[in-house]
């Protein structure tokens, strides 16, 4: 497998993007609510038919997939890339870790 960088597949991802531009972030924000719903429905199916993680694996990651492309065009939609939104989080959550603000509740912590 080759590696990829996020803008890469951010990239990638616009190049299979069809829906209507002037309504990109209404398209994109309601297909990955639809897609994580996916992800919680096949979790929660596993779980009422006593299914193993294994059992399931590569439909979650298909689903996951799924929720990276809306991730990576929602993005878009926003005006940035997606290495951009990783390390942004990324230094949000070292800068909570620091202050043992990892738990809790609220986006200013």
């Amino acid at each position: 497998m080759i590696p990829m960088k996020l803008n890469e597949y951010q990239e990638a991802a616009r190049s299979t993007a069809i829906y209507p531009e002037e309504d990109g972030l209404i398209y994109t924000v309601l297909g990955l609510n639809g897609e994580v719903g996916e992800i919680a429905e096949k979790v929660q199916k596993m779980l009422r038919d006593d299914k193993s993680l294994k059992d399931c694996q590569i439909e979650l990651i298909h689903e996951l997939g799924d929720v990276l492309w809306y991730v990576a065009n929602l993005a878009h939609e926003l005006g940035v890339n997606l290495e951009t939104v990783a390390i942004g989080n990324i230094s949000k959550l070292a800068s909570r870790n620091k202050r043992d603000v990892l738990k809790g509740d609220g986006d200013n912590r």
